[in-house]
């Protein structure tokens, strides 16, 4: 009789025998057998290419979650309500004792799922809300290389190598320098985006882009075109598309998590690969994923932290109160404090007050009473002397909150008209940067109860003249003499409007270039471009050069003059219109007299 009648007959058919103890349980060998076969699919499904990001992989998910074909998305469920849960019971404790068990990892610690937005999307919404109309198309979807950064959609052109190459310079003090390397096609390519540019017609650079469509440069013009024409939706995806093509061009040992890893601003080749991540995370940040973006933040910030060309110091800040990272922002804070004087930095002083502040309005359990009198008692603190260093953020900073303040603080000589007329011009880029980008966290009403409560303790210690006043003041003159160049750079690519009108006329009157906003320079070229033929005839026909060559005082070395000049003459004249700009947004008309004021002094506007 054969084993399956046997199994008949006993009634241990598949689906009605009866379950013991004993066959629920799994000995030792049988589990890790298994535990290997998950780990053997993990591998395949995620496709890495990099073997080094192998050795921190595993770290990043406890055992408990490792994911099974059968039950991956009730575990993605599962995650969820776990988040959800811990959310609303413990609030913003929840992200800081998170942050007490990994204080052991740097600062600046880059998770690779963080680079994800779904990840964060699904943290909101849910897996089955975000993944919910992509698992259909899972069949239909062409092979692309996995990547960390990006994720390649169907709807891009097919990949092909556009000549980007990343070579490994020199490996110092534990420290790995790597550059980006064109290759000789891409040298005649990136020549051609040149003279598009130059030719101020968009169409030239839609042409090329059609025929090298993994083109870095051209795919970073582009994408500010379209956000000026509010295609928002295809800006980002031309620099998703150009991210792709980067990650596909990275050196096996390049880490993005490591931050061993260094990229020379210097070299025009490694530029692109900042501008497409900074751009890459204010989108992100637009989108409503702080965290990720965040976690974009202390990506470039690793690439360069010495240099920090991008500045992204002036935004970290911004980015941990969005996404509620308070203790992260202190810890920054307190270890980068004593060789970057980050408190001389406006965002610093006040955004570090603000952090100890909501950590303060958690919920005050009996054992944690203590801990959070000690944030607010900080939180006040710190707040004062960002205000007593910085007096001209206090009114900006409660105009664009739409709050009138009192009439004690408005009338006193220190938070007055006065403070903002008399300080540097590169404090009050920093200041109008500041407040421009971060004024919607102030807005909260128990912040502004918070900020004019320490804004009245302020004038009190002004009126009773207190010697840290006059010592900022001499802090105030002597430090901010000008700005150095990564932060115009910064101020540009952030495009907040307080800010740019804030530029020094050096920075306004100079060509700016999408791809390349104020280039270094010290920048260090790779090659040089050659030099057009006959530019200064460039704009004239054919035919009318025929003609003109006919009068007998025709000359083409005149013709390279006129153009010289007239190049001269353009910069001139954007020099000036620039200068009536300022002129006409500086201009400030005195208000009529009311007429029920019957006792006005009538020689008050001579």
């Amino acid at each position: 009789m054969s084993s399956r009648a046997l199994r008949r007959l006993k009634g241990k058919q598949r689906g009605q025998e009866a379950l013991s103890i004993e066959d629920l349980k799994l000995d030792e060998g049988q589990e890790e057998a298994e535990n290997d076969n998950v780990d053997e699919e993990v591998s395949r499904s995620k496709n890495i290419s990099n073997i080094y990001e192998l050795v921190t992989y595993r770290c990043y998910y406890p055992r408990d979650f490792q994911t099974r074909k059968d039950g991956g998305d009730r575990l993605g469920d599962d995650i969820d309500s776990v988040l959800a849960t811990l959310d609303k019971s413990n609030g913003v404790s929840h992200q800081t004792e998170g942050s007490t068990r990994l204080d052991s990892r740097p600062i600046l610690y880059v998770e690779h799922r963080n680079l994800n937005p779904d990840t964060e999307l699904k943290r909101y919404f849910g897996a089955r809300a975000v993944m919910g109309d992509q698992r259909p198309r899972q069949r239909q979807r062409q092979y692309h290389r996995s990547t960390w950064m990006t994720f390649p959609k169907d709807t891009w052109p097919h990949f092909s190598k556009p000549g980007i190459s990343m070579s490994l310079l020199e490996s110092r003090d534990g420290l790995q320098y790597f550059t980006f390397e064109h290759n000789r096609d891409y040298q005649q390519v990136q020549f051609k985006f040149l003279d598009a540019v130059e030719s101020m017609d968009p169409n030239n650079i839609i042409v090329l882009l059609q025929l090298n469509p993994y083109h870095i440069d051209s795919l970073l013009q582009l994408s500010d075109v379209c956000r000026l024409q509010e295609d928002q939706e295809m800006a980002k995806d031309l620099i998703e598309r150009a991210l792709y093509s980067f990650e596909c061009a990275f050196h096996p040992v390049f880490s993005l998590t490591s931050g061993t890893s260094r990229l020379d601003y210097r070299r025009p080749e490694n530029r692109a690969f900042y501008l497409a991540l900074f751009k890459h995370m204010m989108f992100l940040e637009r989108r409503g994923c702080p965290r990720t973006a965040l976690e974009f933040c202390k990506l470039i910030l690793n690439l360069d932290p010495e240099n920090d060309p991008l500045c992204m110091l002036l935004l970290v800040d911004f980015l941990c109160l969005r996404c509620r990272e308070y203790a992260a922002l202190i810890r920054l804070f307190e270890e980068w404090e004593a060789h970057r004087n980050l408190s001389q930095l406006p965002n610093f002083a006040f955004s570090v007050a603000l952090s100890h502040f909501h950590l303060s309005q958690k919920e005050e359990e009996a054992e944690r009473l203590e801990e959070s009198q000690r944030h607010r008692h900080q939180s006040n603190g710190l707040l004062q002397n960002a205000l007593i260093m910085f007096p001209s953020v206090l009114m900006p900073l409660l105009d664009l909150c739409t709050v009138q303040p009192d009439s004690a603080v408005s009338s006193h000589q220190f938070f007055g008209p006065k403070s903002c007329l008399g300080q540097p011009p590169a404090l009050a880029e920093l200041v109008s940067l500041y407040v421009g980008r971060i004024h919607g966290l102030w807005k909260e009403s128990g912040v502004l109860l918070w900020l004019e409560e320490n804004v009245h303790g302020v004038l009190s210690r002004v009126n009773e003249e207190d010697p840290l006043v006059e010592d900022c003041i001499i802090k105030r003159k002597v430090r901010y003499q000008s700005c150095p160049r990564n932060i115009h750079r910064h101020v540009i690519l952030s495009e907040i409007k307080e800010a740019i009108s804030s530029l020094p006329l050096e920075v306004t009157t100079q060509p700016m270039m999408g791809f390349d906003p104020l280039p270094p320079l010290d920048s260090v070229p790779s090659h040089s471009r050659p030099e057009r033929q006959n530019a200064g005839a460039s704009n004239e026909s054919t035919l009318s050069t025929f003609f003109r060559s006919l009068l007998p005082n025709f000359n083409v070395q005149d013709d390279m003059e006129v153009a010289q000049a007239g190049r001269e003459l353009n910069q001139e004249v954007n020099r000036l219109m620039v200068a009536m700009r300022d002129m006409l947004a500086n201009i400030r008309f005195q208000e009529p007299p009311r007429e029920d004021n019957p006792d006005r002094d009538e020689e008050e506007w001579d």
